[in-house]
C-alpha cells in the first residue's frame, strides 16, 4: 500500500457499530504536537480538600469538603460530588482515588480510610494507613491510594474515614492550603 494522507470527516464501521482498529500490532500512532484530540487520555481527573481540622473517630467524613480552588488547578471533566461523606463519581470506568492525610497524633494509633461500596449500601475497608505513637505527640503527612472499579455510578461510591484510639488525634484541614486532599483520576474504561 502506498503512503498518503487519508482526509475524512468521520470513520464508522461498515455496520454501523463495532470495533475500528488503527495499526497493528507493532505500530505507533503518534498524535504531532498542537493537535486538538478528544476522548483519548484522561477524561476525569479532580482534586478535593479538608478545609477544617476533624478529630478521630469520623466515619465517614462528612463535611468541610471543598474542590480545590487554587488559580492554577483545573478539573478535568465533570468532577465528582459529595454528600455527606459519600462520594459519586461522574462516569463508569477503572479510577486512582488517592488520599493524603496531614495528622497530629497524640499517645495514639490513627487511621485514614478509603472505604468503598458496590451496593450503595455496605462500605469495606480498600485501603488505609496507620499512623502509631505510643506517647507523646508527632505531626506527619500519610497517603494511600486504591483502584476503584467503578462499573456503576448509582451503587459504586467511596468514603474517607478517620479512626483511632484516642479522640484527641486530628486530621488536618485548611481553606487556604491543602493539608489533607483527595485525588480522583479516571486511568480508563471499567474492567
Amino acid at each position: 500500500m502506498a503512503d498518503g494522507t487519508l482526509k475524512v470527516g468521520t470513520i464508522t464501521t461498515s455496520s454501523g457499530s463495532g470495533t475500528i482498529t488503527l495499526g497493528q500490532s507493532g505500530e505507533t500512532i503518534s498524535i504531532p504536537s498542537g493537535v486538538s484530540q478528544s476522548g483519548l487520555g484522561i477524561t476525569e481527573a479532580d482534586m478535593w480538600r479538608l478545609t477544617a481540622d476533624v478529630t478521630a473517630d469520623t466515619s465517614p467524613i462528612s463535611s468541610n469538603w471543598e474542590r480545590v480552588d487554587e488559580s492554577s488547578f483545573g478539573k478535568i471533566g465533570t468532577g465528582m460530588s459529595v454528600s455527606s461523606g459519600y462520594w459519586t463519581f461522574p462516569s463508569t470506568g477503572l479510577y486512582l482515588v488517592l488520599g493524603i492525610s496531614q495528622i497530629t497524633a497524640v499517645s495514639d494509633s490513627l487511621n485514614f480510610k478509603i472505604m468503598v461500596t458496590t451496593n450503595n449500601s455496605t462500605y469495606d475497608e480498600y485501603a488505609y494507613v496507620n499512623t502509631q505513637i505510643s506517647s507523646g505527640t508527632i505531626r506527619c503527612n500519610n497517603s494511600t491510594s486504591a483502584f476503584v472499579n467503578v462499573t456503576d455510578t448509582s451503587n459504586v461510591k467511596v468514603a474517607f474515614y478517620i479512626t483511632g484510639n484516642d479522640g484527641s488525634s486530628t486530621l488536618h484541614g485548611n481553606s487556604d492550603k491543602s493539608e489533607t486532599v483527595v485525588n480522583f483520576i479516571r486511568l480508563g474504561d471499567s474492567v
